[in-house]
């Protein structure tokens, strides 16, 4: 984030902020509600609890801005592991199943991510915040309860394998708006017949922004309460 020497949250700011590991994106806008004093706050697209990364956080008046900013590119790095599966396709429920992964070499991996990449149709994940009569689909999850996700076009300009030390294998992916990388890493563990789960996300990029030299929640409050300081000698 550029540095300022001062903000005026009412009038409206657009803050970059690192989401931390185990917070919700509805956690870091509540925290910079009270710790800000500001009535008008809302992010510009959700990322799950353990994934990291580039929150866009708008107050005051710049909140008209969120859907214009929730519509730009974004760029994901992470890890997925080959060979298990969970309900959620990531580390958030148990595993679910096992199958044997050593015997892929790198390029059939490189060439099935591959598929995912350009205009594709994907399903979202059973547990995600989409909502089906009413509802949550991952309540529906939690309680057992099956429902029917239509397949939604999406854009993959980059799938990009960069590190295979298996079971792990590192990625960079550059998607559009909408897109699920968990939904990616199950059916890149499907075209793989090994099954895959998230072992790690991080959001590097939205649109124009980057998540270089930004800081977390609290760091941020506290740099806003220097500031403050400041003025105030």
């Amino acid at each position: 984030m550029t540095e300022k020497d001062s903000f005026d949250f009412a009038a409206g700011e657009v803050l970059l902020i690192d989401k931390p590991y185990q917070w919700t994106s509805f956690d870091v806008v509540n925290k910079l509600r009270w710790g800000l004093k500001v009535k008008k706050i809302g992010h510009a697209g959700t990322l799950d609890p353990l994934a990291t990364g580039l929150l866009v956080l708008c107050t005051g008046k710049k909140t008209k801005e969120i859907e214009q900013y929730q519509a730009q590119e974004k760029e994901y790095t992470g890890t997925l592991v080959l060979g298990k599966t969970t309900p959620s396709i990531d580390l958030e429920t148990a595993f679910d199943s096992e199958k044997e992964f050593s015997h892929l070499e790198p390029e059939q991996i490189k060439e099935a991510a591959l598929q995912f990449q350009g205009h594709i149709k994907q399903i979202p994940p059973m547990h995600s915040a989409i909502k089906v009569k009413g509802k949550r689909v991952y309540e529906h999850a939690r309680a057992g309860e099956s429902v029917e996700l239509k397949a939604r076009d999406v854009q993959v300009p980059v799938f990009e394998i960069t590190r295979i030390e298996l079971p792990e294998v590192d990625f960079r992916i550059v998607c559009s708006k909408g897109t699920y990388i968990r939904s990616l890493v199950r059916d890149l563990g499907e075209a793989l017949q090994t099954g895959a789960y998230l072992s790690a996300l991080r959001r590097t990029r939205i649109g124009q922004f980057t998540v270089d030299g930004t800081t977390g929640p609290l760091e941020f409050l506290e740099k806003v309460k220097k500031l403050n300081e400041h003025e105030n000698i």
